[in-house]
């Protein structure tokens, strides 16, 4: 830790910077951006220009370049999802990723509202065991409370007494790390991908067999929709939380057939989830695995319309976009960076069990047969080279959209709104020419970042007690 003359030499080189950005003739130009920015903390810097042409006569409709910008740049989100990286923006992606998976419950965002009467379900798919872990416990509750447990080979109990409360570090650590399977609990991280693809064509092929129909014509009749958050457990395992849907053969548009039920969606989620298996490439080094979901697996209907029974739609919601924006800090999920060699494994902030993992990958990455799962590269999220999120096409609208809209309702609310692209030649070039903050401008933009949170959350009270 820095002592305290450093601290206040750091502190006074902050001040020293933000006194001279207030001082410069821009200031109040510099200041637009960075809360156009929602005070990203890690803003990207573009320097270039747009020019917007009409499509017949070649007349400039618009032009904008950042020759007359402070530092002629124009600062950007980086839209980093994580709050552990960029606060601002992870709250802004938690957003979109609210409205993502609200709209494939209840309708809105070219999706119908009358897609809240198809069978639908919130799915939670859970990891495999690869080795006892200590864990939370409640009330007069112990880990893992053994008469005459004994030890293992290595001579560490099989049994722990204590109590643990959710701020204990020895949480979701292994009782033994010897007798831990890391090299299986990376492997079937790099394969969660592969696991939920067999397990979706084993609910489809579970739901034709059980509507008498032939598998090869599934699509014909129905048509299986999904949204799915990846979460990092305390054990550092990946859970699946999906939200499934059933609707006919186009899409929430098509009304699915009288026997997509809820309770033939729920039964082929469990026959699926029991009966999918991947196996690893085999291993001189470890031999081979045999990957499969965990025993614990919940999948419960969502509350359909006019009924008091089942999950709430902006329940779910709210809970899948909770999970997209956490980051390494939070849980245990790895680093938030790459790392590019052993040096960074043995100096990241993690826990003994995570730095194990972290070898693991790169021992395992460094192995010919495991080449193609680029181990190394994804040692930082322990071997998941997923997405956070995830959903299928007809789910519901993208990110993409979402974040068009926004941008286009803010050029409308500032009286900048663009020409219809439909008869203008737009000629842009951009170039990246840096990232971050200096000193001063961070304790800017923290400010102007709690400033927005806050009044965001006055504007929530005043809404609630209407």
């Amino acid at each position: 830790m820095l002592d305290r003359a450093a601290r206040l030499r750091q502190l006074t080189e902050a001040d020293q910077d933000a006194i001279r950005l207030a001082q410069h003739p821009q200031f109040a130009r510099w200041l637009e951006q960075i809360t156009a920015t929602g005070g990203c903390a890690h803003p990207i810097h573009l320097t270039g220009a747009t020019t917007i042409r009409d499509a017949h006569s070649a007349e400039i409709l618009h032009h904008y370049d950042t020759t007359a910008e402070p530092g002629e740049r124009l600062l950007v989100r980086c839209r980093n999802r994580r709050a552990t990286v960029c606060a601002p923006c992870s709250r802004l992606h938690a957003g979109d990723t609210f409205h993502l998976v609200r709209a494939g419950l209840v309708g809105g965002k070219t999706v119908p509202d009358d897609v809240r009467e198809h069978p639908r379900l919130f799915v939670t798919l859970t990891a495999p065991g690869f080795g006892p872990v200590h864990h939370i416990t409640t009330g007069t509750e112990r880990c893992r409370p053994r008469r005459d447990a004994g030890h293992c080979e290595h001579g560490r109990s099989l049994g722990c007494p204590a109590r643990h409360t959710d701020t204990d570090p020895l949480v979701g650590q292994p009782l033994c790390p010897d007798c831990y399977d890391y090299p299986g609990h990376v492997l079937w991280h790099a394969h969660t991908g592969e696991l939920w693809a067999r397990f979706a064509r084993g609910v489809r092929r579970a739901l034709a067999s059980s509507a008498g129909i032939v598998q090869t014509q599934f699509p014909h009749h129905a048509r299986l929709s999904f949204a799915k958050v990846a979460e990092y457990q305390r054990r550092a395992a990946i859970h699946l939380h999906a939200v499934v849907r059933l609707d006919g053969p186009t899409g929430p548009h098509d009304p699915p057939p009288p026997w997509a039920t809820a309770d033939a969606l729920t039964a082929a989620v469990h026959a699926a989830a029991r009966a999918v298996t991947v196996q690893s490439p085999y291993s001189s080094a470890i031999g081979e695995h045999i990957l499969r979901w965990g025993a614990q697996l919940d999948a419960r209907p969502l509350r359909a319309f006019g009924d008091s029974e089942g999950l709430a739609d902006d329940a779910v919601a709210a809970y899948v976009a909770k999970y997209v924006t956490k980051g390494a800090a939070d849980t245990a999920a790895g680093n938030d960076h790459r790392l590019t060699c052993p040096d960074d494994i043995e100096t990241a902030p993690v826990s003994p069990h995570l730095r194990s993992l972290m070898r693991a990958c790169w021992r395992l990455g460094g192995l010919p047969e495991f080449e193609h799962l680029r181990l190394r590269d994804w040692a930082h999220t322990l071997g998941y080279r997923g997405h956070i999120l995830t959903k299928s096409r007809a789910y519901s609208t993208t990110y993409a959209t979402l974040r068009a809209e926004r941008a286009d309702h803010e050029r409308t609310a500032a009286g900048t709104q663009l020409p219809d692209d439909s008869d203008t030649i737009t000629d842009a070039h951009w170039r990246y020419i840096g990232s971050g903050h200096t000193p001063g401008a961070a304790l800017v933009a923290a400010g102007v970042a709690e400033d927005l949170a806050r009044n965001r959350e006055i504007a929530r009270e005043e809404l609630g007690a209407m």
